[in-house]
């Protein structure tokens, strides 16, 4: 399942969870996993230069086909020599399909087998997306993974409606699969079915026969409790190709990345980390710090005494406290930079105990520190 541009080393299993540890070979770069992927849907991470992310630890970063299709214009991008070069970026970039938004941000006029006709949130103007498109706009963008075009079904369809947009997410593949060229780019098809075992199962059967590099698994993290991901990825985890990598999309908070390498998960990314650093939050290693709040006034402390960042190494809770509550943009990205290179530093410890043998003790000490917090 390789070539001369793409392969994927599985270094070490964890015998007792699954839990895996490898790296991804690809044309700009190897990915050491498991690996979180920062979000730069607009062809940048908000806030942060790719000078930043290389010195927090990034490895790969996704942007998003939807947004870039509709602005600047994937062929804008290709003009200007692919998106490495639009965005100074020479390390791996995955882009989505445009599915997701195409579902959650557009205003939906039909869906059929051919694609989905919808309005643009930025115009108003009329579109139609197709797996034929959606490739033609990734291999514009000049992405090294790119996803499958697919039909995401939201939580609470009924098992007949879910099975049709799995059947309907099939077909696309084969679409997906039959329009794509460019052996510099992996394509992955997506395993959709909803919240129904059977249908995840029969969608990873129907991927099968298209996995070449890698393997994506979406449609979960839409607003179900974390338990039911969890049984569907247990459920999963033995079905699932073995030699590639497992990507689980849209998925970042720090509980989630540790359950999901536990099921044998190589890839994450979610927009989670900029997001909430923007409202003024930070994700540590003793849980979240809401630093707006009045307690952290007088706090000359780091936000994580456990971490090297520019972020920990130079500011307190109480100057980012008065950034964020001034409405400085220096806040956000402050709070942006740390909570990345959180994320980062908690996948290379899971790496690591993977590695060496010691994961159920690094996952026990992470809840541990989770639930005791910050020192009163």
């Amino acid at each position: 399942m390789n070539n001369e541009y793409f392969s994927f080393e599985l270094q070490k299993v964890d015998p007792e969870t699954g839990a895996r540890a490898g790296v991804f070979h690809t044309p700009h770069g190897d990915i050491e996993t498991p690996v979180y992927m920062p979000v730069g849907t607009q062809a940048t991470v908000k806030g942060l230069l790719p000078k930043d992310l290389k010195e927090i630890g990034s490895q790969i970063i996704l942007s998003n086909t939807y947004h870039l299709y509709m602005r600047p214009g994937d062929e804008l991008i290709a003009r200007a020599g692919g998106l490495h070069k639009f965005m100074n970026w020479d390390r791996p970039i995955l882009t989505d399909s445009g599915g997701f938004q195409v579902f959650s941000l557009a205003s939906l006029n039909k869906i059929t087998d051919e694609g989905v006709t919808f309005s643009s949130h930025v115009d108003g103007s009329r579109h139609t997306f197709t797996p034929e498109l959606a490739m033609r706009i990734q291999h514009n963008l000049g992405s090294d993974i790119i996803m499958a075009f697919d039909q995401c079904s939201e939580y609470g369809y009924t098992h007949e409606e879910a099975r049709l947009a799995m059947e309907r997410t099939a077909r696309w593949l084969e679409r997906c699969y039959a329009a794509h060229e460019n052996p510099r780019q992996a394509l992955f098809p997506i395993v959709q079915g909803n919240f129904y075992k059977d249908l995840r199962r029969e969608s990873l059967e129907r991927c099968m026969p298209y996995v070449r590099h890698g393997i994506a698994i979406g449609g979960l993290s839409v607003g179900e409790p974390k338990p039911l991901m969890y049984e569907l990825l247990d459920d999963l985890k033995e079905a699932l190709p073995a030699d590639v990598p497992r990507y689980l999309m849209g998925v970042g908070s720090p509980d989630c990345l540790v359950e999901g390498t536990l099921r044998g998960i190589d890839m994450f990314d979610c927009v989670l980390a900029t997001r909430v650093a923007r409202n003024g939050t930070a994700l540590t290693s003793r849980g979240k710090v809401v630093v707006r709040n009045g307690r952290y006034k007088e706090d000359f402390t780091p936000l994580d005494a456990d971490c090297d960042c520019y972020c920990c190494r130079n500011y307190t809770k109480a100057y980012l406290r008065h950034l964020v509550n001034v409405g400085e943009m220096t806040g956000a990205i402050l709070l942006s930079m740390h909570n990345i290179a959180y994320l980062h530093r908690l996948m290379r410890g899971l790496r690591e105990s993977i590695l060496g043998g010691y994961v159920r003790d690094f996952v026990a000490d992470f809840y541990r520190r989770q639930e005791e917090g910050l020192p009163s």
